[in-house]
C-alpha cells in the first residue's frame, strides 16, 4: 500500500549515507532480528521502549510501521511503551502532522489517545502513553528496542522479549518551552526516520 504522498516526499529526502558507522553498528542487531524473522516467515513484533512513552518511542513506532508498509513487509507490527505512563507530548503529534501524517485525537483526558494515519488504506496506529507490558502490547517473541538510555539503564530485564536492542536517541524534551523546541523535535524526528529507513532498506538489499 502506498503511503500518503507528503510522507513519501519526506522519505525521498532522507540521506542514509549521513549515518555514521558507529550508528550503523548499533542498528545492525535490529536488521538481523527482522531479517531472521522474515526468513522464517514469522511475525515480526517490535516494541520501542522509552521512559515515559511520550516522544522517541512514539516516533519510532510510527516510522517503523510506516516503513513496514512502504517496503511491503506485512509481517511487521510495531508497538511502544514506557517504564511508566504519562502522555504523548503534543509537539510529537504536530511534528508528524507537519510532514504529512494525519491524526485524530480520540480522547481528551490527561493521557490522550491518537489515531495516526500514514496510508489511505492501512489502519491507523493507535498512539498513547502506556507501560511496555500493557495488554495492548505483545507478551512474548518481540524485540525490545530501548530508545532512551534511562530506560535501558533502569530496566535491565524486559519480560517476554526475545531480544533486547539498545538504539538510544537524544531526548528533545530538554528543549521543551524553548525557542528551539520545534527545530529540535524536527531534528529528532529526522534522525529516527533516517535510521529506521536505513534498517528497513537493508532488509531488501
Amino acid at each position: 500500500m502506498a503511503l500518503l504522498k507528503p510522507i513519501e516526499q519526506f522519505i525521498s529526502i532522507l540521506q542514509v549515507d549521513h549515518i555514521s558507522k558507529e550508528r550503523k553498528d548499533k542498528l545492525k542487531p535490529l536488521v538481523e532480528f527482522i531479517s531472521n524473522k522474515l526468513a522464517n516467515k514469522s511475525s515480526v513484533r517490535l516494541n520501542f521502549i522509552c521512559t515515559h512513552n511520550s516522544r522517541r518511542s512514539i516516533l519510532s513506532q510510527v516510522w517503523a510501521q510506516a516503513f513496514a508498509c512502504y517496503f511491503k513487509l506485512n509481517q511487521v507490527q510495531t508497538y511502544s511503551g514506557g517504564t511508566s505512563a504519562t502522555a504523548v507530548y503534543p509537539l510529537v503529534i504536530e511534528t508528524l502532522e507537519n510532514i504529512g501524517f494525519q491524526s485524530t485525537k480520540l480522547s481528551t483526558d490527561e493521557n490522550p489517545v491518537y489515531a495516526i494515519k500514514f496510508a489511505k488504506d492501512e489502519p491507523a496506529i493507535i498512539g498513547f502513553s502506556k507501560k511496555y507490558d500493557t495488554l495492548f502490547n505483545p507478551t512474548s517473541g518481540f524485540a525490545a528496542i530501548m530508545t532512551c538510555s534511562q530506560a535501558d539503564d533502569n530496566c535491565p530485564f524486559i519480560e517476554g522479549a526475545e531480544k533486547r536492542i539498545p538504539i538510544t536517541f537524544e531526548d528533545p524534551k530538554s528543549f521543551d518551552n524553548s525557542p528551539q523546541q520545534v527545530e529540535k523535535y524536527s531534528e529528532s524526528n529526522l534522525q529516527i526516520a533516517t535510521e529506521l529507513f536505513y534498517v528497513f532498506s537493508q532488509l531488501t538489499a
